[in-house]
């Protein structure tokens, strides 16, 4: 791979009561670009990512990015969308222009406002990510797209709301120390796994700490290519990024092996020339936490029914053999749909360049990152280096 990034810059995640998508935009377009040590001028394309689907009365956003600096007129800019995975289909779509050479400077901004509708609107705008013709009336909306494929793997597996409290747990105690995050509380194991007034079932067996937060937010990267990164002040090189889609209904799938998942980490290892036994960390997507135990197995931790055992046995606590989620994942740091991929991308970035702060896992250099769309359709692996 050629593309690198170079520079970043990332909102708070969370509810942003007086901001909408256009000024969510401005928060974050033009600080990567300086971050980058570029100026906007040198921007030769811009790629936004925004799920929207009803979130945002705004059509049309792309040109909303040249709103916030006069400089980035007439330089061309897309709107992508890939349900939850937008902001890695944005990044991977700024990597193509780069090393078809048709770009070379490339700024990738991820985006959604989310908090400004009634609950049950947000629970229609995101139902569109599933397959409606067989899906559109389960209970709970994407909710309960996913404690179904919960149900159906207790039933062949047993009981594993332990594991779930446990992923939820570990997430939200490393969402403490990150500065971006949402939810910047340690709940603990017990919390997690009791049913409470706090903590009720959403859709059995999915409880409120099982489920992603809605959120507003937005970040933004700077790539270029790998000989321009030589010259920057910091790097990080796409050591590997490939994307895998799976059928849209979960009727032509074992929806609780997450097949697509595994085909984009195995594609991803061949062409990094790596191992996950090489990786010191994985950001992986957690939209509810059944999701996070099936990505275990999927990515090659744990065979198919046992990926409990890296949650209870502490596999992928911060201090452990594999870490995932230090930044907290999309259970603390929120999951404001469009923002999401760029968001992984920035929070592997910033481990691999010994950026991280209170989240850095010591010694990283060499960071993962699955983000999907859907249950499990659209699938984004990338592998992360720092260039030098």
């Amino acid at each position: 791979m050629s593309a690198c990034i170079v520079g970043w810059s990332h909102s708070p995640f969370g509810k942003h009561e007086n901001d909408d998508v256009e000024s969510l935009i401005g928060k974050v377009a033009v600080q990567a670009v300086e971050d980058s040590g570029l100026a906007p001028e040198d921007i030769d394309e811009i790629v936004l990512g925004t799920f929207n689907e009803g979130f945002s009365p705004q059509g049309f956003p792309a040109s909303l990015v040249l709103q916030h600096d006069e400089r980035f007129r007439f330089k061309p800019a897309t709107h992508v969308e890939n349900a939850c995975a937008t902001g890695s289909a944005a990044v991977h779509n700024a990597m193509k222009s780069i090393e078809s050479k048709r770009a070379r400077n490339v700024l990738v901004v991820g985006v959604e406002k989310m908090t400004g509708l009634p609950n049950a609107e947000i629970a229609k705008c995101l139902q569109k990510a599933a397959y409606l013709k067989e899906e559109g009336d389960i209970e709970g909306g994407f909710v309960g797209v996913f404690a179904r494929i919960a149900q159906q793997y207790f039933q062949q597996h047993g009981d594993q709301s332990d594991a779930l409290a446990a992923i939820a747990a570990k997430n939200h105690k490393n969402g403490v120390a990150n500065p971006y995050a949402q939810l910047r509380k340690d709940l603990g194991f017990e919390f997690c796994r009791a049913e409470s007034e706090k903590n009720p079932y959403v859709v059995g067996p999915l409880k409120r700490t099982d489920c992603s937060l809605v959120s507003d937010g937005a970040a933004a990267l700077v790539m270029t290519d790998q000989e321009t990164a030589l010259s920057m002040d910091k790097a990080v090189m796409l050591r590997a990024a490939v994307q895998v889609n799976d059928y849209l209904p979960m009727s032509k799938r074992d929806i609780t092996r997450f097949e697509g998942c595994t085909e984009a980490w195995q594609r991803a290892l061949a062409q990094a020339g790596a191992t996950l036994d090489d990786l010191d960390l994985v950001e992986t997507h957690d939209c509810f936490t059944i999701a996070e135990l099936i990505e275990y197995e999927a990515m090659g931790l744990a065979p198919h029914g046992q990926g409990a055992r890296a949650a209870m046995e502490g596999w992928t606590a911060k201090d452990g053999k594999l870490p995932v989620n230090p930044s907290g994942g999309l259970k603390s740091k929120g999951h404001p749909v469009g923002a999401t991929g760029v968001s992984m991308h920035i929070m592997a970035s910033m481990q691999v360049t010994g950026a991280a702060g209170d989240m850095q896992v010591p010694d990283a250099s060499l960071a993962g990152l699955f983000n999907m769309g859907g249950a499990c359709v659209a699938n984004y692996v990338s592998i992360l280096e720092p260039l030098r």
